[in-house]
């Protein structure tokens, strides 16, 4: 963020200077002979170049930072045209954030999937994929066909996580630089939860899990979250406008009510809680309430996690059509499902997701497939 700043600071510094310069330059040629106006010429082509240099990529209502990772790639394959990544303009250019809280730097199928399906959806949005294991990184990627792909979509960013820099000024800032904290049995999956109400409070735009295929646009879900069902709310898709009062409950609520020794109680149930607070409810039920909307479990949550089997069944283009009639994003639930053998191709509903929402992704499975059949021979 640092050298973000300093690049922006030194490119303000050169455009200050510019007129001056050009002036004493242009007093200088009309004092000489009419040669020197060569010179002129090719200084202002210089001075144009720099400005132009150190003007892209610039965005001044950004903030949050900007400087990527790099990464070797070849996108020949990869690159959608600006009409392919999504049916229509984004309703808005808010943020989709990903994070990644564990040292893991080799993002699995699912993972590219879930990114790539979002940048197509949010051709217009930055979506900044945060991993902790890169905080070590050198400026650029380790070499994995993961980074090299997502690399090919201009609006995706993948950065390094600071934690630190991330819970700073907020609610959560001692919790974290407690050390006993990671001696707990859940503490990568709380630490996840952490990450993303912070997000949601600092910055707003939208928070997926790294288990989504996204479907559909999804700016216009403000300050929404979704019913996974049970009358339980899930933090795995949330949508919430900058220092929104529900997230600032939220953090409020991780830190006096915390217990990381039991699953989901920093999670789902700490959502319910501040939800069914916020709405003095005893039951939750698809509704909006006070701003604050609790999305119906089909569109975010088709498949209840009691049958995430369902993604390996085999179903025809019109079962699929209809089961995602009002859907706008699928949850995977990689913790259940990730053991599982997806056949590529085959007319499994996970595998037509994959084809459809995430077709470079795809691509590089069915790569894999062919020469493990190869191999096999």
């Amino acid at each position: 963020m640092k050298a973000a700043s300093g690049e922006q600071a030194l490119a303000g510094e050169r455009k200050l200077r510019m007129p001056s310069c050009l002036l004493k330059l242009t007093r200088v040629v009309l004092s000489h002979k009419p040669c020197a106006l060569f010179t002129l010429i090719f200084v202002f082509v210089s001075l144009a170049y720099q400005k132009l240099y150190w003007g892209i990529g610039e965005d001044p209502k950004s903030s949050v930072p900007t400087s990527s990772l790099s990464a070797e790639r070849s996108c020949a394959h990869y690159v959608p045209s600006p009409l392919d990544m999504a049916g229509g303009p984004s309703p808005s250019t808010g943020n989709v954030f990903f994070v990644e809280t564990s040292e893991q730097t080799a993002p699995s199928y699912l993972f590219s999937c879930s990114v790539e399906s979002a940048a197509r959806t949010h051709p217009a949005s930055r979506v900044m994929v945060l991993m902790k294991g890169l905080a070590k990184e050198n400026g650029s990627l380790p070499k994995h066909w993961a980074f090299s792909l997502l690399s090919c979509f201009p609006n995706v960013e993948i950065l390094p996580l600071d934690l630190k820099e991330l819970f700073s000024g907020t609610p959560l800032e001692q919790w974290f630089l407690q050390p006993q904290r990671q001696q707990e049995p859940h503490f990568l999956h709380v630490l996840s939860d952490a990450c993303r109400i912070v997000l949601m409070w600092k910055f707003g735009g939208i928070y997926l899990d790294t288990d989504f295929i996204v479907l559909k646009n999804l700016q216009n879900l403000t300050n929404a979250l979704g019913i996974q069902g049970d009358s339980v709310l899930n933090g795995a898709f949330l949508s919430f406008e900058v220092k929104h009062k529900f997230m600032e409950l939220c953090m409020q609520d991780f830190v006096q009510n915390y217990n990381g020794w039991a699953w989901g109680h920093q999670g789902p149930e700490l959502l319910t809680r501040v939800f069914k607070k916020w709405c003095s409810l005893g039951t939750i039920k698809s509704m909006s309430c006070k701003g604050v909307s609790a999305l119906a479990q089909e569109v975010v949550y088709p498949i209840p996690w009691q049958d995430w089997e369902q993604l390996f069944e085999a179903v025809s283009a019109m079962e699929l059509q209809k089961l995602l009639k009002n859907t706008y994003a699928v949850h995977i639930w990689n913790k259940l499902s990730h053991g599982t053998k997806l056949e590529i191709p085959s007319q499994a509903l996970l595998a037509q997701l994959y084809s459809q929402f995430c077709p470079a992704t795809y691509t590089k499975m069915k790569q894999d497939s062919e020469e493990l059949s190869r191999r096999a021979v």
